[in-house]
């Protein structure tokens, strides 16, 4: 029975000294971590399951995406709330950085915006690779379209060329315009059930399934290029920012490794985001 019970002792013991040598190694892999604000357009596309298990085979640091409209991410980002934000809004972005909100931006990739729109057509757009014209035949003829409305990158980019194409929202909105509020994806679900035009990024459309009598209609104008930049938050004013895993991440995205990462996602064949990282 004393033997047994020394036994015993001396492997409960072993146990306890075992997990205590195993519990830094295990805070320590916590905090190899870091968290992405990014657009709805990466996650929903597909992109990030494709590339962020390559990143973290590589680096052994886990991605934690906050998937978002890229406004709302450049403000969680404000807030402090992530380390790195990954968006499609140039202007606001490099404000972002003026601000000192963020260290540097980097562009990353690009693909393009197309208008889809019913087959019908009752707008008359089809073929056109003119956005503004799109647009405002659009608009007049009281067609219904589907708006993001939610301060994302497509968002920033609808209401530039509807301010480009001389349609004042303002007083041309009615009925026939609706803002959803919402990411791209269910915003497409939103154009689908009304058979009505919509703005939206090419990735976010091609990994779409519930197209219904939806199609791409307009496409092709140089005015419709969508470039997606990546930010380190800046640790001057969140010092608590990953700033070495965080940066880790960049540089992996803009190396060749990365851009290849991100040229080789494809569906059905077809490229989604095409890189453009400057060496």
């Amino acid at each position: 029975m004393v033997k047994c019970r020394r036994t015993f002792l001396a492997l409960a013991a072993a146990a306890l000294a075992l997990v205590a040598a195993q519990l830094p190694l295990t805070a320590e892999a916590q905090e190899k971590f870091i968290t992405v604000a990014s657009t709805t357009s990466t996650e929903q596309s597909g992109l990030f399951k494709h590339i962020l298990p390559l990143f973290e085979k590589d680096t052994g640091v886990q991605v934690r995406v906050v998937a978002l409209g890229t406004g709302q991410a450049l403000d969680l980002a404000r807030r402090g709330d992530a380390d790195v934000v990954f968006v499609h809004d140039q202007a606001a972005e490099e404000k972002f950085v003026a601000e000192g909100y963020g260290v540097e931006r980097k562009p990353v990739m690009y693909n393009d915006f197309v208008l889809v729109g019913p087959k019908s057509d009752p707008a008359k757009v089809a073929g056109s690779k003119d956005i503004l014209e799109a647009l405002r035949r659009v608009q007049a003829a009281q067609a219904p379209f589907v708006s993001r409305g939610d301060k994302s990158g497509t968002h920033a980019a609808e209401l530039r060329f509807w301010k480009a194409a001389n349609v004042d929202l303002e007083t041309a909105r009615g009925p026939w315009y609706r803002e959803t509020g919402s990411g791209m994806g269910p915003a497409l679900n939103t154009a689908s059930s009304m058979n009505a035009y919509i703005l939206t990024d090419r990735g976010t459309w091609l990994s779409f399934k519930n197209r219904g009598d939806l199609a791409i209609l307009v496409e092709g104008d140089n005015r419709l290029f969508n470039q997606y930049g990546v930010i380190l938050v800046s640790p001057a004013k969140h010092p608590h920012v990953k700033k070495d895993l965080g940066q880790m991440f960049i540089d992996w995205l803009v190396s060749p490794r990365g851009q290849q990462a991100i040229a080789s996602y494809r569906i059905e064949g077809e490229q989604l985001f095409f890189p453009n990282a400057k060496g």
